[in-house]
């Protein structure tokens, strides 16, 4: 009788286990795509985790609904310890063909005790090529922390926690990512060819299964462009204040490791247009 009661016991805890699953934020917005699953913190907070292994390689989660415009926000905590070759992501896209929009997060792994380059970067009508990175000031694998991109008619701001480290601004001449909806995406890949000091050094598999932890997504956007939320004005007519403008220079000051608007050698026939506005 008392095997029976156990038995009953652990059938309502997996019962209960996979109904909160069931209702898990992760699957709620997203669909998934390789090694991802559902579950819990320390704290009880629901959390998606990716994770990337030499044979089966990485996953991510993309989500169910397209935007044009709005404010998303996810917390992430990265791969600890040696995570050289592997790409983290938190951005938005309209799709792969050669014609994209898309904003990015990319956050490029590095060997033990080095920092976590952050990479972001900017895609209008399948034009990139306008990366702004910079090394993280913190760990972020010893903790969550905010990362958030706002988008609207006239800006895009990259933000970090409290910290709004990039403004990438519309020209009405220049391609801007104003009319293709977009989907969100997270993702964990290998990106040994380029990642790590361009490239010079890869993953080391002894290290795997490499783990990503995300909780807290929040979207509040324009779905397919149509319907907007209530009180969507807060972001889409939000511009840098003075103060945010001052930690973008904090951030470009201190932290900046790559800026494509000082690379000549990449563009030998002349910086993009926006460069001398900006």
């Amino acid at each position: 009788m008392a095997r029976w009661s156990h038995l009953a016991s652990l059938a309502v805890a997996l019962a209960l286990v996979q109904a909160a699953s069931s209702a898990h934020w992760l699957n709620d917005y997203f669909f998934t795509d390789g090694n991802v699953r559902a579950g819990y913190d320390a704290s009880g907070r629901e959390v998606a985790m990716v994770s990337l292994n030499q044979q089966s390689g990485g996953g991510g989660f993309n989500s169910k609904k397209k935007f044009l415009f709005g404010e998303f926000s996810i917390k992430m905590k990265l791969i600890p310890g040696n995570s050289a070759g592997t790409v983290s992501c938190f951005y938005l896209s309209s799709g792969t063909d050669d014609y994209r929009d898309e904003i990015d997060m990319e956050f490029m792994g590095n060997a033990t005790g080095q920092p976590v380059v952050l990479n972001t970067n900017v895609w209008a009508n399948g034009d990139g090529k306008k990366e702004h990175q910079f090394d993280l000031w913190f760990d972020p694998s010893a903790d969550f922390h905010t990362y958030t991109i706002t988008w609207n008619p006239e800006n895009i701001i990259f933000q970090v926690d409290d910290k709004v480290i990039r403004c990438f601004k519309r020209y009405g001449d220049l391609a801007y990512p104003n009319a293709k909806p977009m989907q969100v995406h997270a993702t964990l890949w290998d990106g040994s060819y380029w990642a790590t000091e361009k490239g010079k050094i890869p993953i080391d598999w002894s290290g795997a299964p490499f783990t990503v932890t995300y909780r807290e997504y929040f979207a509040d956007a324009c779905v397919g462009g149509r319907k907007c939320p209530p009180g969507s004005g807060k972001w889409m007519y939000r511009q840098p204040s003075k103060a945010e403008w001052g930690t973008i220079s904090w951030a470009e000051k201190n932290f900046m490791r790559y800026n494509y608007c000082t690379d000549g050698w990449r563009f030998t026939q002349g910086l993009p247009a926006e460069c001398s506005r900006n």
